[in-house]
């Protein structure tokens, strides 16, 4: 993996967690707004927006870059559609990098499975 690769990983990771407590806060401002007087909806709505969209563009540079398949890049667009499935997301995301480093070091040691 190159280091613009896993750049790409990372970025997807770091926003995952706070798109998906964007959404989970929307969740409860719309819960919120419908109970209360309590109405933050439409400044929630855009940070998740904001958020979402950032998800989008990084998620679409991740999966051209790692050439993930459609399967894989599938799940890391459905995780972005499910409440707290960014949270998941970035776990996943953590392995993949983490497997990545490890395959890539063995490579270079010249300790090659294949």
């Amino acid at each position: 993996m190159d280091i613009k690769t896993a750049s790409a990983l990372r970025r997807l990771r770091l926003v995952s967690v706070p798109e998906a407590v964007s959404f989970l806060l929307l969740l409860v401002c719309s819960v919120l707004k419908r109970t209360t007087e309590f109405d933050a909806v439409r400044v929630m709505g855009w940070v998740h927006a904001v958020l979402f969209l950032l998800y989008l563009v990084l998620w679409a540079d991740a999966w051209n870059r790692t050439k993930w398949s459609l399967k894989t890049a599938a799940l890391y667009f459905a995780l972005a559609v499910l409440p707290a499935g960014g949270f998941f997301a970035e776990r996943r995301l953590s392995r993949e990098a983490e497997d990545a480093v490890i395959a890539s070091r063995a490579r270079k040691e010249g300790v090659v499975n294949a």
